[in-house]
């Protein structure tokens, strides 16, 4: 793990891209360019980790099966991702362990996230985007939606 972020690449999928996944892509990519943009510390934290957020729901859209039964329970995104792809389950551990601190920042706690804490996220969901595309088999209709965001 480096100083931003779990390391390696996730392997590639095979299936086709399902539309919600390209749209959750793209999402992702502009919650990214919104923390890009964003000078005040817990916008931009608030932002990237939305960005992540939206990047395990397009995994999780290629990916996940439909749960069983009647009886289901709510499970966070970074659960069910450490489960269904398993390659990425270090990266779900980082992020949940960050959603404490969104909070915090969404809330408008000035002192929450600092500039460089931010900044650190940023580059870490910058990468995570990457290995989720890579994961979900997105080819370049996927790139290009995730990259116009």
């Amino acid at each position: 793990m480096t100083g931003d972020g779990p390391a390696g690449r996730a392997p590639r999928a095979t299936a086709p891209v399902p539309a919600a996944a390209r749209e959750l892509f793209g999402q992702a990519r502009g919650c990214l360019a919104e923390a890009a943009a964003a000078t005040h510390p817990c916008r931009r934290y608030a932002a990237a980790h939305l960005a992540a957020l939206r990047c395990a729901a397009a995994v999780l859209a290629v990916r996940a099966q439909p749960a069983e039964g009647s009886g289901r329970r709510l499970r966070s995104a970074w659960v069910l991702l450490s489960r269904v792809a398993p390659e990425l389950a270090e990266w779900a551990a980082f992020f949940a362990a960050g959603a404490g601190k969104r909070a915090a920042a969404e809330a408008g706690l000035s002192h929450s996230v600092s500039q460089r804490e931010a900044d650190d996220l940023v580059r870490a969901v910058q990468t995570f985007l990457s290995l989720c595309l890579d994961a979900a088999g997105a080819g370049g209709a996927a790139r290009a939606v995730a990259r116009a965001g």
